[in-house]
């Protein structure tokens, strides 16, 4: 049975969609999209879902995942319906849909709470690092003394900690709703097994985004990933070089891996925030106030933490610890709001998608393989 919520592209347009009422389905987007695959006519049949109020059917969709929103559909829309950003609208609206804890709708559709939600973490950071921080020697800069590992690395254990519990029911709620979907099959544990190097894949590689005709696009998005991801290694494993007093070598491997993820985000961040502000290529001509927020709290991030690195060698030991301060006071609400509720969660989502949908297609092919097989036999 197929429900149908009649206001359901009035609620998307919280989210973003603003003009899914003006596609009159001539399929120029799929057309033109060269991610489009004869079992995901997106973004066609997603705006056409939300034309007719099919939500349910969209909760349980995985073509917005396989959007990576290059901007062809856009450019050639005859009738300005900005498919790519509706598309972009349902990511959001999935992302709150498998949110549990109702945090990521609030989020999305409010920006009294994106800004409350960012002032309480931020001062909330600042608060506890003033009641809990170490010595502060002014002779000379040493950063771990005022920030001692045995507070800093547990405390980044418990909250990394708690957003991957957090992201993880997500995924799961993600995996139910996507794997009931259509037409039922039995997936063995083997296969789970076998397909797991399709999640790895395309969470490394980001290789899908390249075969959009903007490579340029890709890369970048790799850039940030990466970088990204580098950063997250040097904080949570390697802080025993990256939060020393000690002056390491201009060589030192894990300082040239910090200029690589303080370079690749910067640069990344810096150009999202140009193009938004001109608004010249399709993708940054429509901006919801999460991607503002999400830019402007990564860039600060990077930014603060160059400069405590920059003062760091200088031998500055106030500005080093009050930026320091700041860099932590930016950081936590980034990864608190933006993991497991917001953009950043795409990166998780984007792959697992990709993953489910092999999963799928997989044990499919192997059901239909033994019918085949057996009605053969039978036949024979």
């Amino acid at each position: 049975m197929v429900t149908v919520n009649p206001h359901f592209a009035k609620k998307l347009q919280k989210f973003g969609a603003k003009t899914s009422s003006e596609c009159f389905n001539c399929g120029t987007c799929s057309a033109v999209c060269p991610l489009v695959e004869e079992q995901a006519l997106f973004p066609r049949k997603m705006i056409r879902y939300v034309q007719l109020g099919l939500e349910d059917k969209i909760k349980h969709s995985i073509e917005p995942w396989l959007c990576y929103y290059c901007g062809e559909c856009q450019q050639y829309c005859p009738r300005q319906a900005n498919p790519g950003e509706l598309m972009m609208s349902l990511r959001r609206y999935l992302t709150s849909v498998y949110d549990w804890t109702g945090l990521s709708r609030k989020l999305y559709t409010s920006k009294a709470w994106e800004i409350i939600s960012i002032l309480v973490l931020f001062f909330a950071t600042l608060g506890v690092i003033y009641l809990l921080h170490g010595p502060i020697v002014t002779e000379h800069t040493e950063l771990e003394t005022f920030a001692p590992r045995h507070i800093v690395d547990p405390a980044g254990w418990l909250f990394g900690g708690v957003l991957s519990i957090i992201l993880l029911i997500n995924i799961y709620r993600m995996y139910r709703l996507i794997m009931t979907s259509g037409e039922q099959v039995t997936i063995p544990l083997s296969l789970y097994v076998k397909e797991f190097f399709t999640l790895v894949w395309h969470f490394f590689t980001q290789r899908r985004f390249g075969d959009c005709k903007n490579r340029s696009r890709w890369l970048k998005h790799w850039l940030l990933m990466s970088g990204y991801a580098v950063a997250f290694i040097l904080v949570n494993a390697l802080s025993k070089w990256f939060l020393t007093n000690e002056f390491l070598s201009v060589f030192h491997p894990v300082r040239l891996l910090g200029y690589y993820a303080t370079i690749a985000m910067l640069y990344v961040t810096t150009e999202a925030i140009i193009g938004r502000l001109r608004k010249a290529e399709p993708i940054h001509q429509y901006s919801h106030s999460t991607d503002w927020m999400f830019l402007i709290l990564l860039w600060l991030t990077v930014f603060t933490g160059l400069l405590v690195h920059v003062f760091k060698y200088l031998d500055l030991p106030l500005p080093t610890y009050y930026t320091f301060a700041l860099h932590l006071a930016f950081t936590v609400p980034l990864l608190a709001l933006e993991v497991p509720f917001t953009k950043w969660a795409h990166l998780a989502y984007r792959p697992f998608a990709l993953y489910f949908k092999r999963l799928k297609e997989s044990a499919l092919e192997a059901q239909r393989a033994k019918t085949q097989a057996t009605q053969v036999k039978m036949s024979a």
